[in-house]
């Protein structure tokens, strides 16, 4: 196996003797990061395995929390990058290699892969990417005799991204098969821009406890249709942010805080939230007036939805139970289910939900959110409001769902909400008066700047 064009194995210089064991206090700097960027992608795209638990600072996989933090940052950027691309990447190494890689090379195919990440979609020295890269190689018994590979590869690759990147990227599909096909079916005219704007980061969204227009000025933001101020990424973590110490305001995108402004009236009222954890929708119920109670399954999410709302200076009572199990025999004015779902709306922030996620999880967690809004309906008193969401794009999981619920309750309805509340998204209101949003609305010249987490939303009432 050569590249294409390359010169013939002859011609090349012989190898240097490699060392047959290799010590881990001898890596070069910036090698162990590579090695568990390319362990821990494997896991994502082998095995399914969450990026989020993977990466999580406590209880992640050792290889990568045994790092330094400059370190864990780089993976957490490889990573990414590599996902959002991942079919452009394997396009690009195809058309390197004059016949395809062995089957059973995974682990070089994940290497190469983390290498042309850096040097197609990074801000990283192509010298260092492939310098890296071939060490990788050599001190991995698996992927040594590919060394001479990969270092000719990811050189090639440097020098000819400016010429191949833009067109591997306008023919490729970003995403596996089955995801691009869902979001074809459904989404028809608008497909080619969502499909587009995932794979671009998204912007920081705050929810602010007062003075939108303030805090825009404040932190260089502008002021969105749903009352959020966006900003640019900043140069340092977001809780160094003037008004972050203060409970001044909390991360949510702009699409998230829309479900809990859908109640018709909260002040003062009593309002059950499910599925409750981490607490953005929670603190915006708890800010308009509502006794809320907020229920979660987990008590590590409830304890930390405690610790949100203390910073915020808000007051709601918590109750640790799975959602189809808590009762309340007096009922509720309102209940916002915030359900368990694909998360394919939010494939710009996680962008492993494509490879850790296929149709049967979405007509499995249909099942489970069909299954909470009918226990949820039976919390909602007489005249109540109950608000179902969910940030997935996919309508088997939405509009499809929510079809099927009012066919079996005839005496619930869905009461359409006001376009005229967020100037400006008018577009993501249905015809029935749901709330649908997706990546490639609010558009901007910075696509950065645009964008929404794809949501569905609805209010339900009683006849």
């Amino acid at each position: 196996m050569v590249l294409t064009g390359a010169r013939p194995e002859r011609d090349r210089k012989r190898p240097q003797k490699i060392r047959s064991r290799y010590d881990p206090r001898d890596l070069k700097p910036g090698l162990a990061a590579r090695q568990a960027a390319t362990r821990l992608l494997a896991a994502v795209t082998e095995s399914r395995a969450s990026l989020d638990g993977l990466l999580d600072p406590a209880g992640g996989n050792p290889a990568f929390t045994g790092l330094g933090p400059q370190d864990r940052l780089l993976v957490r950027a490889i990573l990414l990058s590599a996902l959002r691309h991942l079919r452009v990447i394997d396009a690009y190494i195809d058309k390197l290699v004059t016949s395809p890689l062995p089957e059973g090379a995974k682990a070089l195919r994940q290497l190469l892969r983390v290498g042309a990440a850096q040097i197609l979609f990074l801000d990283v020295p192509d010298r260092a990417a492939v310098d890296l890269a071939v060490s990788q190689a050599n001190s991995d018994p698996r992927n040594r005799r590919f060394s001479g590979l990969v270092n000719a590869l990811l050189r090639r690759m440097g020098r000819e991204k400016e010429s191949r990147l833009s067109e591997l990227i306008s023919t490729i599909p970003p995403f596996p098969d089955w995801f691009v096909s869902r979001i074809q079916d459904a989404y028809s005219q608008d497909a080619n821009a969502i499909l587009s704007m995932l794979s671009v980061p998204p912007a920081i969204d705050l929810t602010v406890k007062t003075d939108p227009e303030g805090w825009a000025t404040r932190l260089g933001g502008t002021v969105l249709p749903t009352g959020s101020v966006r900003i640019a990424r900043p140069v340092g973590p977001v809780t160094d942010l003037e008004g972050y110490n203060d409970g001044a305001w909390w991360v949510q995108d702009a699409a998230a805080s829309i479900p809990a402004q859908m109640f018709s009236s909260l002040d003062g009222l009593e309002i059950a939230d499910l599925c409750a954890a981490p607490g953005g929708k929670t603190a915006q119920l708890a800010l308009a007036g509502a006794r809320v109670t907020a229920c979660d399954q987990s008590a590590n999410r409830l304890e930390r939805l405690k610790g949100n709302l203390s910073r915020l200076g808000l007051e709601v009572s918590t109750h640790l139970s799975r959602a189809q199990d808590f009762k309340a025999p007096e009922g509720f004015d309102g209940v916002l289910v915030d359900a368990p779902c694909s998360s394919t709306g939010t494939v710009r922030r996680h962008p492993d939900i494509p490879y850790t996620k296929g149709p049967e999880d979405i007509t499995r967690l249909a099942q489970v959110q069909r299954a909470l809004l009918d226990h949820a309906a039976g919390l909602v008193r007489p005249k109540g409001e109950l608000v179902f969401s969910n940030c997935s794009l996919d309508p088997e999981e939405g509009e499809l769902m929510v079809q099927g619920f009012l066919a079996d309750h005839p005496s619930w309805r869905i009461k359409p909400v006001d376009a005229s509340r967020w100037p400006g998204m008018e577009a993501a209101i249905t015809e029935l008066g749901e709330v649908r949003t997706h990546p490639a609305m609010l558009s901007n010249d910075d696509p950065a700047q645009a964008g929404l987490d794809g949501f569905y939303a609805v209010v339900l009432t009683q006849e």
